[in-house]
């Protein structure tokens, strides 16, 4: 039997626990809490932070191959690691150029990849920048940039946190004023400044490749954001088989390139004009594929299992004509389970509720999903579905 070690314990990680017993594969996880998703479905369990490498060693002696469940992890202490022979895949080399924001967006630069003009902030008041509103009017004269911008911390930023849409010279003084070491909404004083991409739509694609080189690509999907969170995801994405098939060719590009092992989730803008710009790149199983979980011959949680494994890929297609995932965001502060909603969303014909097990709920938390699954293409019935499941769920 195969054992798989997991750094990271939240619901991507329980998410493959299915696939696991499928494949008959043993989890072992890493993951600093108790409560953790992932715990409850773990053969054996590491406690402690994801950035521990003391703890990955232990996690390692315990597994075949180690992989990841998010990408919150130090690179530099884990070589060391990989120096003595663990097998992390994807590879420690994989990850390198994507998990600071500005080196995934040169690298992708440098693939011949199309995406949103970019620079780096290095620090607070730097020279590149400058401590004065003519300084940062030039820098961005001489750029070519104009308001809406978008400033990213460059590490650890997701489901919207540490992104930020600037509207004026003002708020990104404010912004980079307020982003000192001691502010947790704004950890790192180091960020990306990009130009505001006014998309028309929002698509993701989870891609996989093996051991041997293969890839599989699931149907692309249209991701509906709001507060930059993902609210819904719908496959497939209604774009013309021409676009589809170049969004296969920069999903391959790029994992061919890494020379990746694993599932990856890959973000892009679709602009008025019909051009593909890349976003951002996740190098791990991705809340835009859990549509994936009923609504494919083979989840993209399966998929991961199998390519870090070394087993074959899966079919991706899709087994439905069409399907929409909603994500049950927290609206409050509180401990509830949400049982009397959730069994309401039940009720709703062709709906399957994924719910994590988190204790608590905050605004904007992920705590679970429901996927409506349609046998017939028909966007509206599927929209009005999502629609009567957020009417549920957020009721009060």
């Amino acid at each position: 039997m195969k054992r798989v070690g997991v750094i990271g314990g939240g619901q991507l990680a329980w998410m493959m626990a299915s696939a696991a017993n499928k494949l008959g594969v043993e989890l072992i996880v890493q993951t600093p809490s108790a409560n953790d998703p992932a715990v409850a479905i773990a053969h054996d369990t590491v406690f402690a932070s994801v950035a521990d490498a003391a703890a990955t060693a232990i996690l390692a002696s315990k597994c075949d191959v180690i992989t990841f469940e998010n990408e919150f992890v130090n690179l530099e202490t884990l070589s060391v690691l990989a120096k003595q022979g663990v097998c992390f895949r994807p590879s420690l080399e994989a990850l390198a150029p994507l998990l600071d924001k500005y080196h995934q967006r040169c690298y992708l630069r440098n693939l011949g990849l199309p995406v949103p003009k970019f620079f780096a902030v290095d620090q607070v008041g730097s020279q590149e920048l400058g401590d004065g509103s003519n300084s940062i009017f030039e820098f961005l004269a001489f750029h070519n940039l104009d308001f809406p911008l978008v400033l990213k911390a460059r590490r650890h930023g997701y489901d919207g946190q540490g992104t930020f849409i600037i509207k004026d010279i003002e708020d990104l003084q404010q912004k980079l004023a307020a982003a000192t070491p001691e502010n947790t909404l704004l950890p790192n004083s180091v960020f990306l400044l990009e130009e505001f991409i006014p998309f028309t739509t929002e698509l993701a694609v989870i891609a996989a490749r093996s051991v041997d080189g293969k890839v599989a690509i699931y149907p692309i999907v249209e991701t509906q954001q709001q507060e930059q969170v993902c609210r819904r995801a719908i496959a497939p994405a209604e774009i013309s088989p021409q676009l589809a098939a170049e969004i296969d060719e920069i999903a391959r590009v790029i994992l061919n390139g890494l020379e990746a092992v694993g599932v990856f989730g890959i973000e892009l803008f679709l602009t008025a004009d019909n051009k593909v710009l890349v976003n951002e790149i996740a190098p791990r199983t991705h809340n835009s594929g859990h549509f994936s979980v009923d609504a494919c011959e083979t989840s993209q949680f399966e998929q991961h299992l199998r390519a870090v494994c070394d087993l074959p890929l899966g079919n991706s297609n899709l087994i439905c004509s069409c399907a929409i995932m909603v994500n049950l965001l927290g609206y409050e502060i509180s401990t509830s389970n949400y049982i009397v909603k959730r069994q309401k969303i039940e009720q709703i014909p062709q709906t399957i509720v994924h719910w994590y097990g988190k204790t608590q709920s905050r605004p904007g938390r992920k705590l679970g999903h429901v996927n409506v699954l349609l046998n017939h293409k028909n966007r509206n019935e599927a929209m009005a579905i999502a629609h009567t499941i957020e009417n549920i769920w957020y009721s009060n």
